[in-house]
Protein backbone atom coordinates (compact mmCIF):
# COMPACT_ATOMS: atom_id res chain seq x y z
CA UNK A 1 0.00 0.00 0.00
CA UNK A 2 1.47 3.65 -0.93
CA UNK A 3 1.30 6.23 2.04
CA UNK A 4 -0.56 9.22 1.48
CA UNK A 5 0.46 12.89 1.72
CA UNK A 6 -1.74 14.67 4.10
CA UNK A 7 -1.95 18.13 4.03
CA UNK A 8 -3.08 19.64 7.15
CA UNK A 9 -3.71 23.52 7.86
CA UNK A 10 -2.51 25.05 11.17
CA UNK A 11 -4.10 28.65 11.85
CA UNK A 12 -2.48 30.23 15.06
CA UNK A 13 -5.28 32.72 16.40
CA UNK A 14 -4.53 36.30 16.54
CA UNK A 15 -5.31 38.30 19.70
CA UNK A 16 -5.13 41.96 19.85
CA UNK A 17 -3.84 41.92 23.24
CA UNK A 18 -0.73 40.10 22.28
CA UNK A 19 2.10 41.42 20.93
CA UNK A 20 4.10 40.18 17.82
CA UNK A 21 6.81 41.37 15.74
CA UNK A 22 5.40 39.33 13.03
CA UNK A 23 2.10 39.03 12.25
CA UNK A 24 0.44 35.13 12.73
CA UNK A 25 1.58 32.52 10.09
CA UNK A 26 -0.44 30.71 8.26
CA UNK A 27 2.17 27.44 7.05
CA UNK A 28 1.39 23.87 5.74
CA UNK A 29 2.51 21.16 7.62
CA UNK A 30 2.97 17.88 6.08
CA UNK A 31 2.70 14.35 7.76
CA UNK A 32 3.21 11.31 5.91
CA UNK A 33 0.50 8.64 7.30
CA UNK A 34 0.66 5.06 5.87
CA UNK A 35 -2.90 3.24 4.85
CA UNK A 36 -1.31 -0.19 6.19
CA UNK A 37 0.65 -1.00 8.76
CA UNK A 38 2.53 -3.06 6.26
CA UNK A 39 4.92 -0.27 5.36
CA UNK A 40 6.66 -0.09 8.75
CA UNK A 41 9.89 -2.24 8.64
CA UNK A 42 9.97 -5.19 10.56
CA UNK A 43 11.57 -5.09 13.79
CA UNK A 44 14.71 -7.33 13.69
CA UNK A 45 16.70 -9.30 16.31
CA UNK A 46 19.23 -7.00 18.19
CA UNK A 47 20.30 -8.79 20.85
CA UNK A 48 23.86 -10.46 21.79
CA UNK A 49 24.91 -13.46 19.03
CA UNK A 50 26.21 -16.24 20.14
CA UNK A 51 30.16 -16.26 19.41
CA UNK A 52 31.90 -18.54 17.14
CA UNK A 53 34.89 -20.61 18.62
CA UNK A 54 37.15 -21.03 15.55
CA UNK A 55 39.22 -23.75 16.81
CA UNK A 56 36.40 -25.83 17.84
CA UNK A 57 34.83 -25.89 15.01
CA UNK A 58 38.10 -26.46 12.75
CA UNK A 59 38.67 -29.24 15.25
CA UNK A 60 35.56 -30.78 14.87
CA UNK A 61 35.62 -30.41 10.91
CA UNK A 62 39.18 -32.30 11.07
CA UNK A 63 39.37 -34.78 13.63
CA UNK A 64 41.56 -37.37 11.51
CA UNK A 65 44.27 -34.28 10.75
CA UNK A 66 44.14 -32.85 14.06
CA UNK A 67 45.04 -36.30 15.89
CA UNK A 68 48.04 -36.84 13.52
CA UNK A 69 49.30 -33.76 13.75
CA UNK A 70 51.97 -34.71 16.73
CA UNK A 71 52.71 -37.24 14.22
CA UNK A 72 53.99 -35.11 11.77
CA UNK A 73 55.15 -32.69 14.26
CA UNK A 74 57.51 -35.41 15.86
CA UNK A 75 58.52 -37.24 12.45
CA UNK A 76 59.66 -33.20 11.46
CA UNK A 77 61.13 -32.45 14.61
CA UNK A 78 63.25 -36.14 14.67
CA UNK A 79 64.68 -35.41 10.82
CA UNK A 80 65.45 -31.91 11.41
CA UNK A 81 67.70 -32.82 14.31
CA UNK A 82 69.00 -35.67 12.59
CA UNK A 83 69.85 -33.21 9.41
CA UNK A 84 71.62 -30.51 11.77
CA UNK A 85 73.69 -33.02 13.52
CA UNK A 86 74.55 -34.19 9.85
CA UNK A 87 75.39 -31.07 8.66
CA UNK A 88 77.30 -29.26 12.07
CA UNK A 89 80.38 -31.52 11.26
CA UNK A 90 79.81 -32.98 15.27
CA UNK A 91 80.12 -36.59 15.34
CA UNK A 92 77.88 -39.03 15.50
CA UNK A 93 78.29 -40.80 18.74
CA UNK A 94 76.97 -38.38 21.75
CA UNK A 95 79.16 -36.95 23.96
CA UNK A 96 77.89 -35.56 27.11
CA UNK A 97 80.28 -33.31 27.66
CA UNK A 98 78.89 -31.75 24.24
CA UNK A 99 76.12 -28.86 25.18
CA UNK A 100 75.11 -29.67 21.52
CA UNK A 101 74.61 -33.33 22.08
CA UNK A 102 72.72 -32.77 25.42
CA UNK A 103 70.50 -30.45 22.95
CA UNK A 104 70.20 -33.08 20.57
CA UNK A 105 68.86 -35.64 22.68
CA UNK A 106 66.37 -33.27 24.64
CA UNK A 107 65.00 -32.78 20.91
CA UNK A 108 65.16 -36.28 19.89
CA UNK A 109 63.00 -36.95 23.45
CA UNK A 110 60.71 -34.55 22.39
CA UNK A 111 59.94 -35.70 18.64
CA UNK A 112 59.67 -39.18 19.77
CA UNK A 113 57.26 -38.06 22.31
CA UNK A 114 54.77 -36.34 19.73
CA UNK A 115 55.30 -39.51 18.00
CA UNK A 116 54.03 -41.34 20.66
CA UNK A 117 51.35 -38.97 21.35
CA UNK A 118 49.98 -39.33 17.63
CA UNK A 119 50.10 -42.86 17.47
CA UNK A 120 48.16 -42.88 21.00
CA UNK A 121 45.66 -40.31 19.82
CA UNK A 122 44.95 -42.14 16.51
CA UNK A 123 44.49 -45.75 18.38
CA UNK A 124 41.95 -44.12 20.96
CA UNK A 125 38.87 -42.48 19.52
CA UNK A 126 35.31 -41.71 21.44
CA UNK A 127 32.71 -44.69 20.18
CA UNK A 128 30.00 -42.45 18.63
CA UNK A 129 26.52 -42.85 20.68
CA UNK A 130 23.31 -43.50 17.75
CA UNK A 131 20.07 -44.37 18.18
CA UNK A 132 18.93 -47.66 17.05
CA UNK A 133 16.22 -49.08 15.57
CA UNK A 134 14.29 -51.72 18.32
CA UNK A 135 14.06 -55.14 16.93
CA UNK A 136 10.63 -56.18 17.82
CA UNK A 137 7.65 -55.56 16.93
CA UNK A 138 4.54 -52.87 17.89
CA UNK A 139 2.25 -53.42 20.80
CA UNK A 140 -0.79 -52.05 22.37
CA UNK A 141 -2.14 -53.98 25.69
CA UNK A 142 -4.25 -52.69 27.98
CA UNK A 143 -6.08 -54.42 30.74
CA UNK A 144 -9.41 -54.20 29.79
CA UNK A 145 -11.18 -53.35 33.56
CA UNK A 146 -9.65 -50.00 33.85
CA UNK A 147 -11.98 -47.10 33.34
CA UNK A 148 -11.67 -44.78 30.60
CA UNK A 149 -9.76 -42.12 33.01
CA UNK A 150 -7.37 -44.31 33.68
CA UNK A 151 -6.32 -45.85 30.23
CA UNK A 152 -6.36 -41.96 29.38
CA UNK A 153 -4.05 -41.33 32.22
CA UNK A 154 -1.39 -44.33 31.13
CA UNK A 155 -1.96 -43.39 28.10
CA UNK A 156 -0.74 -39.70 28.48
CA UNK A 157 2.49 -40.89 30.19
CA UNK A 158 3.27 -42.87 27.09
CA UNK A 159 2.66 -40.17 24.71
CA UNK A 160 4.70 -37.89 27.10
CA UNK A 161 7.65 -40.68 27.25
CA UNK A 162 8.00 -40.95 23.65
CA UNK A 163 7.96 -37.80 22.45
CA UNK A 164 10.09 -36.53 25.48
CA UNK A 165 13.15 -38.74 25.44
CA UNK A 166 14.46 -41.83 23.74
CA UNK A 167 11.79 -43.97 25.13
CA UNK A 168 10.69 -46.44 22.57
CA UNK A 169 8.73 -48.94 25.49
CA UNK A 170 6.89 -48.69 28.04
CA UNK A 171 5.70 -51.70 30.57
CA UNK A 172 3.71 -50.36 33.90
CA UNK A 173 3.01 -53.35 36.73
CA UNK A 174 0.70 -52.47 39.65
CA UNK A 175 -0.69 -54.24 42.04
CA UNK A 176 0.30 -57.46 40.61
CA UNK A 177 -1.25 -56.31 37.12
CA UNK A 178 0.30 -55.29 33.85
CA UNK A 179 -1.89 -51.91 33.15
CA UNK A 180 -0.12 -51.46 29.88
CA UNK A 181 2.47 -52.96 27.78
CA UNK A 182 2.81 -50.14 24.54
CA UNK A 183 5.27 -49.61 22.11
CA UNK A 184 8.19 -52.17 20.81
CA UNK A 185 8.48 -55.30 22.32
CA UNK A 186 10.58 -58.47 21.56
CA UNK A 187 8.96 -60.75 19.05
CA UNK A 188 9.17 -64.56 19.75
CA UNK A 189 11.67 -66.62 17.48
CA UNK A 190 8.81 -69.95 17.74
CA UNK A 191 5.68 -68.52 16.78
CA UNK A 192 6.32 -64.71 15.74
CA UNK A 193 4.13 -63.40 18.17
CA UNK A 194 5.00 -60.72 20.41
CA UNK A 195 6.72 -61.45 24.14
CA UNK A 196 3.64 -60.47 26.83
CA UNK A 197 4.89 -59.48 29.93
CA UNK A 198 4.76 -62.45 32.51
CA UNK A 199 4.10 -60.25 35.70
CA UNK A 200 4.76 -63.11 38.44
CA UNK A 201 8.23 -63.92 36.60
CA UNK A 202 8.97 -60.52 36.51
CA UNK A 203 8.06 -59.82 40.17
CA UNK A 204 10.31 -62.59 41.20
CA UNK A 205 13.47 -61.58 39.88
CA UNK A 206 16.29 -59.37 41.59
CA UNK A 207 15.89 -56.63 39.01
CA UNK A 208 12.11 -56.09 40.34
CA UNK A 209 13.14 -57.06 43.87
CA UNK A 210 15.88 -54.69 44.29
CA UNK A 211 14.01 -51.73 42.42
CA UNK A 212 11.13 -52.34 45.32
CA UNK A 213 13.41 -52.87 48.31
CA UNK A 214 15.34 -49.70 47.45
CA UNK A 215 12.29 -47.40 46.44
CA UNK A 216 14.74 -45.52 44.22
CA UNK A 217 15.11 -45.39 40.56
CA UNK A 218 17.50 -47.59 38.64
CA UNK A 219 18.98 -46.30 35.52
CA UNK A 220 20.64 -49.32 33.55
CA UNK A 221 22.62 -47.06 31.05
CA UNK A 222 23.71 -49.62 29.21
CA UNK A 223 21.88 -52.65 29.23
CA UNK A 224 24.00 -55.03 27.43
CA UNK A 225 26.12 -54.78 30.37
CA UNK A 226 23.97 -55.75 32.61
CA UNK A 227 23.15 -59.45 33.59
CA UNK A 228 19.71 -58.92 34.82
CA UNK A 229 18.93 -58.43 31.08
CA UNK A 230 17.69 -61.44 31.02
CA UNK A 231 14.48 -60.90 33.40
CA UNK A 232 13.34 -58.28 31.12
CA UNK A 233 12.92 -60.80 28.21
CA UNK A 234 9.73 -58.49 26.93
CA UNK A 235 12.00 -55.51 25.40
CA UNK A 236 14.03 -55.44 22.34
CA UNK A 237 17.05 -57.62 21.76
CA UNK A 238 18.60 -54.47 20.60
CA UNK A 239 17.14 -52.05 23.97
CA UNK A 240 19.85 -49.86 24.92
CA UNK A 241 18.68 -48.30 28.29
CA UNK A 242 16.18 -48.94 30.57
CA UNK A 243 15.23 -46.79 33.65
CA UNK A 244 12.77 -48.99 36.38
CA UNK A 245 11.15 -46.51 38.37
CA UNK A 246 9.24 -47.63 41.45
CA UNK A 247 5.47 -46.82 41.25
CA UNK A 248 5.11 -46.14 45.39
CA UNK A 249 4.82 -49.65 47.11
CA UNK A 250 2.60 -51.40 44.59
CA UNK A 251 4.47 -50.91 40.86
CA UNK A 252 7.07 -50.39 38.53
CA UNK A 253 7.46 -49.17 35.52
CA UNK A 254 9.81 -50.35 32.91
CA UNK A 255 11.02 -47.97 30.29
CA UNK A 256 13.33 -49.03 27.71
CA UNK A 257 15.13 -46.47 25.02
CA UNK A 258 16.90 -47.03 21.93
CA UNK A 259 20.15 -44.57 23.03
CA UNK A 260 22.95 -45.53 25.26
CA UNK A 261 22.92 -43.10 28.24
CA UNK A 262 20.13 -42.03 26.13
CA UNK A 263 18.06 -40.41 29.26
CA UNK A 264 19.34 -37.58 30.83
CA UNK A 265 19.59 -36.41 34.19
CA UNK A 266 16.67 -33.74 33.23
CA UNK A 267 14.66 -37.09 31.70
CA UNK A 268 15.56 -38.99 35.37
CA UNK A 269 13.84 -36.38 37.26
CA UNK A 270 10.73 -35.88 34.95
CA UNK A 271 10.33 -39.71 35.12
CA UNK A 272 10.02 -39.47 38.64
CA UNK A 273 7.66 -37.00 38.80
CA UNK A 274 5.14 -38.81 35.79
CA UNK A 275 6.06 -42.30 38.57
CA UNK A 276 4.77 -40.51 41.57
CA UNK A 277 1.89 -39.12 39.74
CA UNK A 278 0.90 -42.41 38.42
CA UNK A 279 1.14 -44.05 41.60
CA UNK A 280 -1.03 -41.37 43.26
CA UNK A 281 -3.67 -42.09 40.52
CA UNK A 282 -3.28 -45.98 40.43
CA UNK A 283 -3.53 -46.10 44.23
CA UNK A 284 -6.65 -44.27 45.07
CA UNK A 285 -8.36 -45.98 42.18
CA UNK A 286 -7.38 -50.15 43.52
CA UNK A 287 -8.12 -48.40 47.13
CA UNK A 288 -11.65 -47.32 45.96
CA UNK A 289 -11.94 -51.06 43.97
CA UNK A 290 -10.81 -53.22 47.14
CA UNK A 291 -13.24 -51.15 49.08
CA UNK A 292 -16.30 -51.83 46.57
CA UNK A 293 -15.12 -55.33 46.18
CA UNK A 294 -15.99 -55.63 50.00
CA UNK A 295 -18.99 -54.22 49.75
CA UNK A 296 -20.34 -56.49 47.19
CA UNK A 297 -18.94 -59.41 49.48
Amino acid sequence: MEARIILLRIQIPWSANRQFSHPPLDFPRFIRASSSSTSQKPKTYEGPKPRKNLVADFISKNDDLVRSLPIYVGGASLLAVLFNRTVSGIAPVADASSSQSRADLLALGLAVTNLLTGLVWLSIRPKSITPVNPKGVECKVVESDLPASMVSELLWAWESLKVATCCKSLVIVYNGICLIQIGMVAESPEDKKTVIVKTDKLMQGSVYRGVMKSKAQSYLANLSLYPGRSELPFLPANTQAVILQPLGDKGIAVIGGNTIRGFTSSDQAWISSIGEKLDATLGRYFVDSDEISRVTV
